[in-house]
């Protein structure tokens, strides 16, 4: 095959206790899915789930037990983390019913849904797309991913961020709005989905800002740490 210029590298994500890794295909990210973060964005209520999406290579590989390093993105004076719960697709499918669900999916991970939230909010204010805020470079740092095989499902559990020590998301993933079954079932209603596909599942309450030199370290009960720190 003759390209007018290299092929990029495959975006893959290690499996955690294996030699094997996922190759990623497409990212998705559930907005507003736990109550208290909704409510803090100023909204209330079980709406319908709602997507946007990252591009695979805003991905940010951080093995356990190593810091990771995210440069201060351009364009924005207010970087807000996000910590979530992320579902990895290992079976593809249209219309998957929640029932189903936990038969396409290969495992979890912990990542971080990074947000240039002055970007975003002037994209909501003005009824535009979000990309700006959620889709740039490195907005995606994400741990290794766990079997399912060797978590089981997993509906509940410890979700958490500190910010150089201090902690400032805390919750619980049976808080989510709209399950990972659920989820899948509504995002499979409007795109296929295929191995390789990511979930963000959605963030709890307390996101807020990060500056130059921050340290994140966030976690999922069972899933170990995701430590990040803003160049």
């Amino acid at each position: 095959m003759n390209y007018v210029f290299p092929l990029p590298p495959a975006v893959s994500i290690p499996v955690h206790g294996t030699e094997q890794r996922f190759p990623v295909r497409r990212i998705y990210c559930v907005g507003r899915n736990y109550v208290e973060h909704a409510k803090e964005m100023g909204f209330t209520g079980r709406e319908p789930p709602f997507f946007f999406m990252k591009p695979a290579d805003a991905i940010v590989y951080v093995p356990h037990g190593e810091t990771g390093s995210i440069r201060y993105p351009l364009g924005t004076s207010s970087l807000h983390h996000e910590i979530e719960m992320v579902v990895a697709i290992g079976k593809g499918g249209e219309k998957i019913a929640a029932a189903d669900a936990a038969a396409h999916v290969f495992g979890y991970a912990v990542g971080l849904d990074m947000t240039r939230r002055d970007l975003q909010g002037e994209a909501k204010k003005a009824g535009r797309p979000w990309e700006i805020g959620k889709g740039f470079d490195q907005s995606a740092p994400i741990g290794p991913i766990h079997p399912v095989s060797k978590t089981g499902w997993m509906e509940e559990g410890e979700i958490s961020l500190l910010v150089n020590g201090k902690l400032t998301q805390q919750s619980t993933i049976d808080k989510l709005i709209w399950n990972v079954a659920e989820t899948i079932e509504h995002l499979s209603s409007y795109w296929a989905l295929a191995p390789g596909d990511l979930i963000f599942s959605g963030t709890p309450e307390g996101v807020a800002a990060v500056v130059r030199g921050d340290l994140m370290v966030g976690s999922v009960s069972g899933l170990g740490e995701l430590k990040v720190k803003v160049a």
